[in-house]
């Protein structure tokens, strides 16, 4: 058994990208090797990635293929032989296949006799395979930007390959990709260790070799040393912490081969600036912590990781440039700020006109007028449904004042600087121009959520007004065809989408998809059904996206509980519950069997061009003991099942339709002849059986349920 090693060295990878690729090369050579029969039975596989590096370790790799032999089958037996003769059919099978004619077989199969043969195919050497497929995998790596950078070459990627290590143990495997021929050597720190080859001496010594050259290439190590040394660094003054960020901490690891930490300082008059505006330089600009005291306040200092270690004369020389930074930075911020209370967001207002939202729609003046319309609608829709609602009512003069100034601070100063703080920075300015808290506050929160683990807005006001402005977006776009697809969402409509799935999922508010996409469409003056089919499906997939990736139901859950309706996502979520609560039981799987089997039945009426009555039967017009009791014990569970569906106890509801289990059974184990020779008597058990579908289908598709 032998390990083998890949290493493509690269200039600086963007750090967003370097995870996703380093997953990617791993499963695809992991894939290749599975494929090509090359993975022993210990094999394990590690991945590596750096700013300029990804690399795969793969321990117990084959030498070889093992011979095998494969079975062709060729055209049938009649067209290859004529009276005994081989044609020229058979001769051309025979080529293909390298075998000679009388080598052929008779092969019978159900559809007739045809020509086979047995092939040998010797196995090939694993560095032949790697040579010929490993560059194949490697330059096939999705990225979210390539480039071409050797003139008149077709392969693209994220950035210029520099070199490539290929070792299966310490034999080298002479393959290339993009025009570098791999070798033994690979680079060690930019800075650190300079241009100085470094020789990998075996597949397992990769680890090690380059942390000598001063290269961690193991992610979690990296990860680990910036934890520490962010804590150690911290502890230098006493009482401080810095504030965990997850995703700074992920950026980091992928900006460094050699980390180390530093502790920088700021002046506190600038703690004077809303804490918001303060981490967002630090953090979003210059990729530094923020710190706090135990009272959780922002201190006066800041973190930095660097990708380099330096003697104390080198670390002062470093703080002293990221505080110099900083304060530049603080200043323009601390500049702006002051500079833009001169002009009230009140008197933004018109000067949204000379803002485009989008050159074929119109600017953020259009738009916040459609969405005026909009939260309107909605506000309505609120009172007519405060029964329902479990919540006070939301302020409607406040609400109207929200959206009226929601994108005003876009023609801000400090937001046309740091664009990452629109609808923070217009929250901010409200509430300090007097606004009260309501306004401010959903102004502030009109863009989140960003993402799926993100907070929906605290007020019913922020979340009509993020509802409102999403739907119109999604609506506007979808209407000029910028529809998302594939990999391409350029305006972010997914997460668009994602954003009002969750908002509903999970505020008070007693919207359905379909009445806040309605009054969007209506208010649009574009509506059609091809239009709301569109943005509809599109919802839809985003809702079960929800249902399986946030909420964690299974695939087949999600899909049984769409197929009976997704208008209603609390519905659909205490629905896919009470069915995830139940499932495995022997009552249920007997009521999916069941649901299953009456689909294919009404399946196979459709089929056959017999039309199934709208309406269910009479108890006189069945014929046999079996239908008239499963049409009883249907009408009684109808009557039951309605009080239990409207309160969506859900739980029970489907511990009333276990209790057909028997009955159904009974009908399909007598057996009742559905499709029976007399037409109404047929007619009779088809509305029969889309009748006791209809009251499945008010929980869930259960035919689409897993239950072997």
């Amino acid at each position: 058994m032998s390990d083998f090693l890949l290493e493509i060295g690269l200039d600086e990878i963007p750090a967003r990208m370097i995870a996703q690729a380093e997953a990617e090369l791993g499963k695809r050579l992991t894939d290749l090797l599975t494929r090509e029969r090359l993975l022993g039975l210990a094999a394990k596989v590690t991945t590596y990635s750096t700013p300029r590096r990804l690399a795969v370790l793969v321990e117990d790799v084959l030498p070889a293929q093992a011979d095998a032999e494969e079975k062709l089958t060729g055209p049938s037996w009649k067209v290859a032989f004529k009276d005994g003769a081989p044609t020229a059919a058979a001769e051309a099978f025979a080529k293909k296949a390298g075998v000679p004619v009388d080598a052929l077989l008779k092969v019978t199969t159900p559809k007739g006799e045809y020509v086979g043969a047995t092939v040998k195919r010797l196995g090939r050497t694993a560095a032949e395979i790697l040579t010929a497929d490993a560059p194949k995998e490697v330059l096939a790596l999705y990225w979210a930007k390539n480039m071409y950078w050797r003139a008149g070459k077709p392969e693209r990627f994220v950035r210029p390959v520099r070199w490539v290590v290929a070792l299966l143990d310490s034999r080298l495997v002479p393959l290339e990709i993009a025009g570098i021929p791999a070798s033994n050597i690979s680079r060690g720190h930019r800075i650190l260790h300079g241009e100085a080859p470094v020789v990998i001496e075996s597949p397992k010594a990769y680890a090690e070799t380059l942390r000598a050259a001063k290269v961690v290439v193991e992610v979690a190590a990296r990860r680990h040393t910036i934890r520490k040394a962010l804590d150690a660094a911290t502890r230098t003054v006493p009482g401080l912490r810095w504030r965990e960020d997850e995703p700074l901490v992920e950026t980091v690891v992928h900006l460094t081969e050699w980390p180390s930490v530093i502790l920088g300082n700021f002046d506190p008059e600038y703690l004077a600036l809303p804490e918001e505006v303060l981490v967002t330089v630090m953090r979003d600009h210059q990729k530094y912590f923020a710190v706090e005291g135990a009272d959780g306040k922002l201190a006066p200092h800041f973190l930095t990781v660097l990708n380099i270690a330096v003697d104390a004369e080198g670390e002062a020389t470093i703080r002293h440039g990221n505080q110099k930074v900083l304060r530049a930075r603080f200043k323009d911020a601390q500049f702006f700020w002051n500079f833009d209370q001169k002009i009230k967001l009140a008197d933004r207002i018109e000067s949204l006109k000379n803002v485009t939202f989008q050159k074929e729609l119109g600017s953020y003046h259009w738009k916040t007028e459609e969405n005026k319309k909009i939260v309107w609608r909605l506000l309505g829709l609120l009172n007519l449904q405060k029964q329902i609602l479990h919540q006070e009512l939301p302020n409607k003069d406040s609400a109207m004042a929200a959206v009226q100034l929601a994108k005003t601070d876009l023609t801000t100063e400090l937001v046309k600087e740091f664009t990452e703080l629109q609808g923070v920075i217009g929250g901010l300015y409200a509430r300090k121009q007097g606004y009260d808290s309501t306004v401010a506050d959903a102004i502030y929160w009109q863009y989140r959520p960003i993402n799926m683990e993100d907070q929906i807005p605290p007020s019913a006001e922020g979340q009509i007004l993020g509802l409102a402005d999403r739907a119109q977006t999604i609506v506007s776009m979808f209407s000029k065809g910028f529809i998302p697809s594939g990999s391409k969402d350029p305006f972010a409509l997914r997460r668009a989408a994602n954003a009002i799935v969750k908002i509903i999922a999970e505020s008070n508010l007693p919207f359905t998809v379909g009445k806040i996409f309605d009054v969007a469409l209506e208010e649009s003056e574009i509506s059609n059904e091809s239009l709301r089919a569109d943005v509809f499906g599109f919802v839809n997939e985003r809702l079960h996206f929800y249902l399986k990736d946030v909420r964690s139901f299974s695939y087949d859950i999600v899909n049984a509980v769409l197929v009976a309706g997704s208008n209603d996502i609390a519905d659909a979520i205490a629905r896919a519950g009470a069915l995830t609560s139940v499932r495995g039981s022997e009552d249920f799987v007997a009521v999916c069997e069941a649901a299953k089997r009456i689909k294919n039945i009404l399946r196979q009426a459709v089929e056959k061009g017999i039309s199934i009555p709208e309406e269910a039967p009479l108890a006189s017009d069945l014929t046999e003991p079996e239908e008239r009791q499963l049409l009883a014990s249907a009408l009684e569970l109808q009557v039951k099942f309605s009080g239990l569906h409207g309160e969506r106890e859900y739980v029970e509801a489907l511990a009333a339709i276990a209790t057909l289990r028997p009955v159904v059974y009974a009908f399909f184990d007598k057996p009742v002849i559905v499709f029976h020779p007399d037409p109404v008597v047929r007619a009779n058990r088809l509305a029969l059986l889309r009748w006791v579908q209809s009251g499945f289908l008010r929980i869930a598709d259960f035919s689409e349920i897993v239950t072997a």
